[in-house]
């Protein structure tokens, strides 16, 4: 595994640094790795071991989360700013073509960057994520984003982790202690806090009234696109899952049983899907 980083550029002329880290070959076809909302890259670390043999995977830590900086202006975060730094970062790789395999919000920025004339993307895996966000998922996510709570030790940490993200499904002991290690920092008074900027919160800052739905956007998709879905999801609908059957890009669906939002893409059989996609 290689740390890397590059300067990404602000609306408003600053700057920051976008941290990634890549496995794998220098020279062998990028697997872009993409994560979810308060993730970081290292969430992708089993993936990576994975299929790093024969994969340059890549896995960014978006502004203000992981080791990659925060932003001096909280406007700034959202998706024109992600977007913006993940163009950068496949140009900084050099290269044409990418698999973007992304997680929740990764899966939406897949989705977006897809959709553009001329793009990059050449195959998309979209885990737990399509063109109708439900209200209810919005408004859960709401309630514990902005927090900025603090723990005595790893171990405290390690339960709020176990507990804000059960949705996750069955995870072994050593993967939940992988997360919390990735998701936490040791703060200079020597309490642990977690490794994102609470002011990401600022765009679901207000009442969340209605679904988000990008139709239009999902539509003009034009490689093809896997999509994982965990079976008790509450962001991506059974129905919504459906008629993405019926439109849009041509699309292979499936759903583990279990898991909510999102499968954490760590067991061996939700691996064994992602390598059906990269070998398709």
């Amino acid at each position: 595994m290689r740390k890397n980083s590059f300067l990404g550029r602000t609306g408003l002329g600053t700057f920051h640094e976008v941290v990634y880290w890549e496995w794998g070959p220098a020279d062998g076809p990028v697997l872009l790795c993409v994560h979810g909302l308060t993730r970081q890259g290292r969430d992708f670390d089993a993936v990576a071991g994975r299929f790093c043999d024969r994969w340059r995977v890549v896995c960014p830590d978006i502004v203000g989360r992981g080791e990659s900086g925060r932003l001096a202006d909280p406007g700034q975060y959202g998706y024109p700013q992600y977007l913006a730094d993940l163009t950068a970062l496949i140009a900084r790789l050099d290269v044409d073509r990418v698999a973007w395999l992304g997680t929740s919000m990764g899966a939406l920025l897949g989705m977006i960057m897809a959709a553009g004339p001329g793009s990059p993307v050449e195959r998309l895996l979209m885990n737990d994520a399509g063109p109708v966000v439900t209200k209810e998922s919005l408004r859960r996510i709401a309630a514990y984003l902005g927090a900025a709570p603090d723990f005595v030790d790893m171990a405290e940490g390690e339960a709020y982790i176990r507990r804000v993200h059960a949705p996750f499904g069955p995870l072994t002991d050593a993967q939940w202690a992988h997360l919390a290690r990735h998701s936490l920092r040791r703060r200079d008074d020597g309490r642990y806090v977690l490794k994102y900027d609470p002011a990401i919160a600022r765009p679901f800052q207000g009442a969340i009234e209605e679904d988000m739905v990008l139709w239009p956007v999902w539509d003009a998709v034009k490689c093809p696109v896997t999509v994982i879905r965990g079976a008790e999801s509450d962001l991506l609908r059974a129905e919504t899952l459906a008629e993405m059957t019926t439109r849009g890009p041509r699309v292979a669906t499936h759903e583990i049983s279990g898991v909510g939002h999102a499968p954490a893409l760590m067991s061996d059989d939700q691996l064994d899907l992602v390598a059906a996609w990269l070998d398709a």
